[in-house]
């Protein structure tokens, strides 16, 4: 019995370590949709055989409890621990989400890549663009990403983590993914311009402090309610577009060549 209920609880907890909820994924990746030029669209639609970027947008959360794609399983999330400097941080060396991005770019990007790894890379990439994101996938490796840090959302025991994923964003409003995109894709450009610049690894240390103020805010045992969804939820609103259109950023670099060349960015070095 021992055994089974530590499996059990792997087993959760392995679950609760992935994502966004499958609203943030979804979000995420319809307002890139939107941002994509003709050329890139064409180009993802062909990948993607027809469906849309939002349809495979949680497809990794499932996958990666499979066989085949179970080496994936620490691509969601980059651990940076209290007082560590994101560059001394001890890598995994089964990857984490900024070395996941990273590799799918290349593929990619590659000349000779087989259709199949493109396609691949492309439903792994919009996933974890998301995961980048979210405040607690960037959270310590001492608490797994705040799955231990025990806290109450309306009176319900759970954790910091999973009140990240799923709870505050859903809170936040009761709206659809093409409703949420409406209302918070209406930056102006010069906006856009400043969220879409940097690397990748700037994104990552954005989130970074993000879930440094979290943690913070939110130390065992706090109680969550009203107030606190009331004053979090601009972050959410804020690190959805932001994963969106730098999702879409990353992606008319790979695929437009006219975009490519009429831009500065750099997002890998």
């Amino acid at each position: 019995m021992k055994r089974s209920f530590i499996s059990i609880f792997m087993s959760v907890a392995a679950i609760s370590a992935f994502g966004w909820g499958q609203k943030g994924h979804d979000v995420t990746a319809f307002i890139a949709e939107n941002h994509l030029t003709p050329t890139t669209r064409a180009a993802v639609d062909s990948l993607l055989e027809g469906r849309s970027m939002v349809y495979w947008a949680n497809w990794l959360d499932n996958a990666s409890h499979t066989p085949e794609y179970a080496y994936t399983k620490t691509w969601h999330y980059k651990n940076v621990d209290e007082g560590e400097r994101y560059e001394e941080a001890q890598a995994n060396p089964s990857g984490d989400a900024v070395t996941a991005i990273k590799a799918q770019i290349e593929t990619l990007t590659g000349k000779d890549t087989p259709l199949n790894d493109s396609q691949l890379a492309l439903k792994i990439l919009v996933h974890v663009m998301g995961d980048l994101h979210q405040p607690l996938h960037m959270g310590h490796a001492t608490d797994l990403g705040g799955n231990r840090t025990q806290v109450k959302y309306f009176g319900r025991d759970t954790n910091l983590h999973s009140v990240w994923d799923s709870s505050i964003p859903e809170s936040a409003h009761k709206w659809s993914y093409t409703e949420w995109q409406n209302q918070i894709d209406r930056v102006p450009e010069t906006v856009e311009a400043e969220i879409i610049s940097g690397t990748i690894d700037d994104w990552a240390k954005q989130t970074i402090e993000i879930c440094d103020d979290v943690y913070k805010a939110f130390p065992v045992g706090s109680k969550i309610s009203y107030n606190e969804v009331a004053e979090w939820t601009p972050v959410v609103e804020n690190q959805f577009l932001n994963g969106g259109l730098r999702l879409a950023h990353v992606l008319n670099l790979i695929f437009d060549p006219a975009y490519r060349s009429s831009s500065t960015s750099t997002i890998v070095r």
